[in-house]
């Protein structure tokens, strides 16, 4: 009987299936350091213990997207190890802060099966929850991956796409116990721009670019131990290049944005996302985001605000689709959340 592992397959998924995936993982401030080290990341409240106590919380909690790369993490030797392509997310949610000592773990439920028309691959949907050591949810989002099929003649399931939110509403996200902005320090945390200060509809251009290394996204990979055959192998993909992980470029992307949004600090929700096209070493990534909606809340000084951020090769700012539709080539990311922000 063969010991090794070679990943689930379109055919082996069902409905309702419920995954524990292995291998908890507890953070560390090595997992702070080393997420400041690959990316540009700035915000204030992921950088001092100081900052955070100022606004009412414990410490600094790690980075909102380096704990959801950790549970994600966990889900890709179950998920998307045969992947083709991780295609988006919804309903994402973060409900409890993750600090320095905690240890995630992940589950998955199949919500959807869709086996696509040329009968190789299907898109498996799943609704991943991240929880820590005393079994609380920290976060959960729903995914979908495009994923090959071991064999073609295999029937296709039922077809079921699930029903999902386009939106989460304000009133649903959920703000840490304790945050309160209403002594808030903007001198400290390299802006001035508070939540007032946006329109919905204003569009910002971050400026600034990097330029993705081979060695960086790799790194990011292991960190998070993401396994996908596709960002490790290059003899898995018939170019022969090995695929940037869909969340360094979040990350990057959400790094860049604190040009123009220093203050848009905790990510509470994930309404939606999509990898418009692939990312390889050597390109240059810029941003850009637009404000699509803002939310008061009931937490003194903190308002909510919604955000379309969008990575590009670093093609113009503020074009997203052609005249057909479809994401421009030079669109790698288009990702909408909800922020935090000081009123």
């Amino acid at each position: 009987m063969a010991k090794t592992n070679p990943g689930r397959f379109f055919e082996d998924y069902t409905l309702g299936q419920v995954i524990e995936h292995a291998v908890p993982r507890t953070v560390s401030g090595g997992e702070r350091a080393l997420y400041h080290a690959l990316y540009p990341a700035r915000h204030a409240l992921y950088s001092s213990d100081a900052f955070a106590q100022a606004s009412g919380l414990p410490k600094s909690p790690i980075d909102d997207l380096s704990a959801f790369h950790v549970v994600f993490g966990k889900t890709v030797p179950d998920v998307s190890l045969n992947a083709v392509a991780n295609l988006g997310y919804a309903e994402g949610r973060w409900l409890k802060p993750v600090y320095e000592g905690d240890t995630l773990r992940s589950t998955s439920e199949v919500i959807g099966l869709k086996q696509n028309s040329n009968g190789k691959t299907g898109v498996v949907y799943v609704r991943t929850r991240g929880m820590n050591q005393n079994d609380d949810v920290v976060m959960e989002y729903v995914r979908w991956v495009m994923v090959r099929k071991r064999d073609v003649d295999a029937p296709a399931p039922e077809t079921v796409v699930p029903a999902l939110s386009k939106v989460i509403a304000a009133e649903d996200l959920v703000i840490p116990e304790g945050l309160d902005f209403s002594n808030y320090n903007f001198a400290l945390s390299g802006e001035a721009h508070r939540w007032g200060d946006y329109e919905v509809g204003e569009t910002i251009d971050h400026v600034d670019g990097v330029t993705l290394e081979e060695a960086e996204h790799m790194l990011a990979t292991r960190l998070w131990q993401n396994t996908a055959k596709v960002h490790f192998d290059a003899t898995f993909r018939p170019d022969g290049q090995r695929l940037i992980y869909g969340g360094h470029i979040i990350s990057l992307a959400r790094a860049l944005s604190f040009n123009g949004l220093a203050n848009a600090q905790m990510i509470v929700g994930l309404n939606g996302g999509a990898h418009a096209n692939p990312a390889f070493s050597g390109l240059t990534v810029k941003a850009w985001s637009e404000v699509l909606d803002k939310a008061e809340t009931n937490v003194p000084g903190v308002g909510a605000i919604r955000l379309r951020l969008v990575a590009t090769k670093g093609g113009a700012p503020f074009e997203l689709r052609g005249e057909d539709g479809k994401y421009l080539p030079d669109v790698l990311l288009d990702l909408d959340y909800w922020a935090l922000m000081p009123v």
